[in-house]
């Protein structure tokens, strides 16, 4: 991966869309703005005691998908994440590190909430509408 795709991975203000699924095929959906690239390959979420941190706990692999909207759908802009759980950190430093940032961003109530930090390592990387282009020109 890139520095190019870090940059545009973290570029606030953002929302993605975490996609998951459990053991038994039941997928979830979730809203986050807080995932996070440390590197050209890692990806940190923090998540509370819900369905994702459920679904990943059976099932490693997931997608995250940043949209950003353009005058018409092939303006549009973004990238498919794919992703595969490296560590689930339920205490330790990992999370309190987490929670410390998560804290300073959203305060102390959304903090608390957290009970996981997530690492992942980036699979592949694809563009949000694919026509064979590849994902950096659809940044």
């Amino acid at each position: 991966m890139t520095s190019r795709l870090v940059e545009y991975f973290n570029k606030q203000p953002r929302l993605g869309t975490l996609s998951t699924s459990s053991r038994e095929g039941k997928v979830d959906v979730a809203v986050f703005g807080s995932a996070h690239m440390t590197g050209e390959n890692t990806v940190v979420i923090g998540l509370g005691n819900n369905r994702t941190l459920a679904n990943l706990s059976e099932n490693p692999h997931a997608v995250y998908m940043i949209m950003e909207p353009g005058r018409s759908i092939m303006d549009w802009k973004g990238i498919r994440v794919y992703l595969e759980v490296s560590e689930i950190a339920r205490s330790g430093p990992g999370l309190e590190r987490l929670k410390d940032q998560i804290g300073k961003v959203a305060g102390k109530d959304a903090a608390a909430m957290m009970a996981a930090a997530v690492t992942f390592r980036v699979v592949e990387v694809r563009p949000l509408i694919d026509m064979g282009q590849g994902w950096e020109k659809s940044i």
